[in-house]
């Protein structure tokens, strides 16, 4: 029996496209999971789509599932909700979360995916990347009690560093983007929002997550004497501008990465990719994360609608996509 699916491939950089893939036969510690959604990451995944990733940065960036290289043909994305049909008895019907492209079927190992916990919605669940990144970016921040914080950038990232750090006691956090709208999106999630000209400065800790030059350099502005700015935006091929004269030395500040590719070195002897990733989902319990996603489509429509994303003609944070069973598969 040759079991096949279908997979969103990008072709070359901006032409996407359904194609029928073989899966493999799944061996004793495989499952094989039906996707019931997935999600595209406005920021990395529209950046692949334009062919943005820097040939340095091309293993790098590879997803975990990936097929192909880039710019193209390849096969890329990392949100993936999806249940277990097939595999070792206790994920047998589990609905779970996985780092895999969007596909109507897929064959993993059983430690590539996750459980969904009981109660938490699959069509929430998607964002469980994105959480797990802000969750990252929290153990790299290491905020004190009482912090005044900004997170500059109120994409899907930003928005989701925003929830989680607000989390931390007797913190006042502020969630800063030039479009307005994104206010509705703060107050969903229970923080206060700015425009960039409006923020509050004199502040402990900053997280950049715009990926434009302006952002960070407001990010810097922000800051009280000794702050820091925790940069998560990844500028793809783009080279930016930073004022690092001025008031930057006799400041003391600080410009620290981020990269959710490692675990936080301040969890990593104690914590696996598993357990954050566990974390990510518990806190995705809280249905004030519903505002992230503010978009949806079908399977078969990603080839239309994924340039639309990657324009800015589709708006909005987390886009996503439907899946049913009837295209899920078929086997000859």
């Amino acid at each position: 029996m040759t079991r096949t699916a279908r997979a969103f491939w990008l072709r070359s950089p901006g032409h996407g496209e359904i194609r029928e893939v073989d899966l493999d036969e799944p061996g004793p510690g495989d499952v094989v999971v039906r996707t019931l959604c997935s999600g595209v990451s406005r920021g990395t995944e529209t950046l692949v789509f334009r062919g943005g990733v820097p040939e340095s940065q091309y293993s790098a960036m590879r997803a975990p599932f990936q097929d192909g290289e880039f710019p193209g043909p390849v096969k890329y994305g990392y949100l993936n909700v999806g249940l277990v049909e097939e595999g070792p008895a206790a994920l047998r019907g589990r609905t779970v979360f996985s780092l895999y492209p969007h596909q109507t079927r897929y064959v993993v190992p059983a430690s590539a995916v996750t459980p969904v916990p009981e109660g938490l919605p699959a069509p929430r669940a998607v964002l469980a990347g994105t959480v797990e990144t802000a969750v990252n970016a929290a153990w790299d921040a290491a905020p004190l009690l009482g912090d005044r914080i900004a997170v500059v950038g109120a994409g899907m990232v930003g928005a989701s560093v925003a929830a989680v750090l607000s989390r931390f006691p007797a913190v006042r956090v502020q969630l800063v983007d030039a479009e307005p709208a994104r206010a509705e999106v703060a107050r969903a999630l229970g923080v206060d929002f700015a425009l960039p000209g409006e923020a509050a400065g004199d502040l402990d800790l900053v997280v950049h997550a715009s990926a434009t030059e302006q952002g960070l350099a407001r990010s810097l502005e922000l800051l009280a004497p000794e702050g820091t700015v925790l940069e998560l935006s990844w500028y793809g091929d783009r080279r930016i501008g930073l004022p690092l004269g001025e008031a930057f030395h006799s400041r003391r500040l600080t410009l620290r990465s981020s990269q959710v590719g490692t675990v936080s070195p301040a969890r990593g002897a104690r914590r696996s990719y598993g357990d954050r990733m566990a974390l990510a989902l518990e806190l995705l319990a809280d249905p004030a994360f519903d505002a992230l996603v503010t978009g949806e489509c079908g399977f078969e429509e990603l080839p239309e609608v994924l340039p639309r994303l990657a324009s800015g003609e589709i708006p909005g944070l987390c886009h996503r996509v439907r899946y049913n069973a009837e295209s899920a598969v078929s086997s000859v």
